[in-house]
């Protein structure tokens, strides 16, 4: 009898065991997932979820691919990835055009205590304000991009005419040499080339980004929004594994710069003293509208775009 009754609850604890959301979770093959990235400290959150097994334990098979557009990224989504990084002005144009887009968790704020983008000039350039800049040329990572969108309507708000200043696409790494060979006037950087260019006597004339808001939407990751609204537990997963990321990080800030230089491939002491930005997976239709608002007073956006549509719920 005592045999029997301890095979009765061996096999209860077993069933009930099954049932259990962790047995099942060990049980569910995890879901292969497709996402791409630009090799900026601005998509640590990602590296970290891979490399530390965040997203393996929340049950994503997470592939990443390096990037150096994000401009082209929109039409990616839904074809070669599951997520890819964009931003405000290129999401509200991508949706403009026809694509159906969402942004599913956001990825780095632009704050006031915490800037990482900087319009900036040489020290001996003489400009020193937004109205210097008429007839000047600046370089930009991307004509139509949130920071060249961000200057133009700084240039607005400052009592200049955008038209009258003109731009030139320059990648990142080379702007340093352009500035100093007097090539361009003025160029928009983001960390760790804002250092850079600092360390080498330039100054800053403005954080673009903040012409916008105190606190505004920088990059944040997307995906098809047919995929989304069918894939509505993975989402979640791939935010929950962001936001654990994010708290390693802070954690773990040593450990999480290793990471960093593995996917950057920048020299140690140059992601030492970047600074990590301000990372959050909380993203509102609002934090869109503050773009659409821009881009319709700089002329970039014409056809009406339903912010509440562009964030997964």
């Amino acid at each position: 009898m005592k045999s029997r009754r301890f095979t009765l609850v061996t096999a209860g604890a077993l069933a009930l065991a099954a049932m259990s959301p962790a047995f099942a979770q060990q049980e569910k093959a995890p879901v292969a997932v497709r996402a791409v990235y630009i090799p900026v400290i601005t998509w640590a959150p990602a590296w970290i979820a891979k490399e530390k097994g965040i997203f393996a334990k929340n049950g994503l098979d997470v592939t990443l691919s390096v990037a150096q557009n994000l401009s082209i990224l929109p039409g990616t989504v839904g074809r070669q990835f599951e997520f890819a990084p964009s931003t405000a002005p290129d999401l509200l144009k991508a949706v403009a055009s026809g694509l159906d887009v969402v942004a599913v968790a956001a990825s780095v704020f632009e704050t006031q205590d915490n800037p990482t983008t900087q319009l900036m000039v040489a020290k001996d350039s003489g400009i020193t304000s937004a109205k210097d800049l008429v007839g000047k040329l600046i370089a930009t990572p991307t004509i139509g991009g949130v920071i060249h969108v961000s200057v133009l309507y700084w240039l607005k708000k400052n009592g200049v005419d955008p038209s009258s200043v003109r731009a030139v696409e320059v990648p990142f790494p080379n702007m340093g040499d352009q500035l100093k060979a007097k090539r361009v006037d003025a160029v928009e950087v983001v960390e760790p080339f804002v250092g850079a260019l600092r360390a080498g006597g330039n100054v800053a004339l403005t954080a673009p980004l903040l012409s916008a808001g105190k606190e505004v939407l920088f990059p944040f990751w997307i995906s098809s929004g047919e995929w989304t609204r069918a894939n509505r537990a993975t989402v979640t997963a791939w935010r929950a594994s962001l936001e654990e990321a994010i708290a390693y990080i802070h954690a773990n800030p040593e450990e999480a710069r290793k990471i960093v230089m593995q996917y950057t491939k920048l020299p140690e002491p140059v992601v030492n003293a970047t600074p990590f930005p301000t990372y959050r997976t909380a993203i509102t239709a609002g934090d869109i509208e503050v773009w659409k608002t821009v881009l319709r007073d700089v002329g970039q956006l014409s056809v009406e775009v339903e912010s509440a549509k562009l964030v997964a719920q």
